[in-house]
């Protein structure tokens, strides 16, 4: 099947990405398999274009210009299963959407992948960002990666180890020189979910932690959890439209943490909640931080085109007519309330494209 080329000039990007913002691109190509996707992609390369490959949208904010050459939309879909004893070898194409693929394994009595239920997205972009939720990361299941080499035209296997996954990155993060075809992932076949390793899921599910339950019972609970804090996408709900965690937790020096702590306490504030890391540093939360910051949720108001999500301060939120320059100087607003108060800079989490923080 041919891939779809439509007429310039394209439709704004805003209809591909979570937050419904973004202006248009050159030229939109739609890619409906792995095939479609590297023709595409060899096609823009062979040209000398600018190109952006985009799947779900749901970690990109696209300036309000839009950007120039190529948007290759990634809509390859499906997945295969094939069992092995206690072990299951889950490959699934690229533009597969992620929730759907979470469903459908927990469905067909797999485990691993329940703690990432309700991410948006699609399943390319996991490797990319090494997502994670819940206690569990891409990193914990992925085997590898089949990508396109824009560089060499050639198509390869990788295998996870050599991705350089770490918290919320890779090393296919900020390069545009692979782009994913798709991804395998290992997973179990009892029907039981991975260990449960954060504390307010293993209380909503009444167990002990480090405990594996019913793989769609912890579904259910996470799904709960991410609707109360409104990241779970709804088309009627303003609140769920975001890029997700705008922000990622710092990590930081064992002295930044120390004087972060120094002041909260200073401000009879509530303590920031901090993990060790395996180098020997300190995550933070970065929503402590920004709520310790005088950031509440809904912040700027309730008439902001703009806002704080009203139920997580990590979101950023439109309300329907925002622009990307508001989320923008919002986002700044932010960082810098938090840095003045604890001189911990925070970092965007999604792409930035056509469009800057700095």
């Amino acid at each position: 099947m041919p891939t779809r080329t439509s007429s310039p000039p394209a439709p704004p990007l805003a209809a591909l990405t979570t937050l419904r913002l973004g202006g248009p691109a050159r030229r939109l190509v739609r890619a409906g398999s792995a095939e479609e996707i590297v023709a595409a992609v060899r096609r823009v390369d062979a040209a000398g274009e600018p190109l952006l490959v985009v799947g779900g949208g749901s970690n990109l904010v696209v300036g309000d210009a839009g950007v120039e050459g190529t948007v290759v939309h990634l809509e390859s879909r499906g997945h295969t299963v094939e069992r092995d004893g206690a072990d299951a070898l889950v490959r699934v194409e690229a533009g597969q959407d992620w929730d759907e693929l979470v469903a459908a394994t927990v469905d067909e009595g797999l485990g691993g992948l329940e703690c990432l239920s309700g991410i948006p997205g699609c399943a390319g972009a996991t490797p990319v960002q090494n997502v994670g939720a819940y206690g569990v990361e891409t990193a914990d299941l992925l085997v590898d990666v089949t990508v396109l080499d824009r560089a060499t035209g050639e198509v390869a296997t990788v295998p996870a180890a050599e991705l350089g996954l770490g918290y919320r990155t890779s090393r296919l993060k900020g390069s545009d020189r692979e782009v994913v075809l798709a991804a395998r992932f290992r997973l179990t076949t009892d029907g039981l979910s991975a260990p449960v390793r954060y504390a307010e899921l293993a209380r909503v599910l009444g167990v002990e932690p480090d405990t594996r339950a019913p793989a769609a019972a912890v579904r259910e609970a996470v799904l709960e959890l991410r609707r109360g804090k409104g990241m779970v996408l709804d088309e009627a709900d303003h609140d769920t439209w975001s890029a997700g965690s705008f922000f990622t937790n710092p990590v930081v020096a064992p002295d930044v943490a120390d004087e972060v702590a120094r002041r909260v306490a200073a401000a009879d504030q509530r303590p920031v909640t901090a993990w060790p890391t395996p180098d020997g540093r300190v995550k933070l939360s970065a929503a402590a931080l920004i709520e310790r910051a005088g950031v509440p949720r809904g912040h700027p108001g309730p008439d902001a085109p703009v806002r704080v999500s009203t139920r997580h301060t990590l979101a950023l939120t439109n309300r329907g007519d925002g622009t990307t320059a508001q989320l923008l100087a919002l986002a700044r607003d932010v960082r810098d309330r938090v840095e003045r108060a604890f001189g911990v800079r925070l970092r965007p989490e999604p792409v930035l494209v056509g469009c800057s923080l700095d």
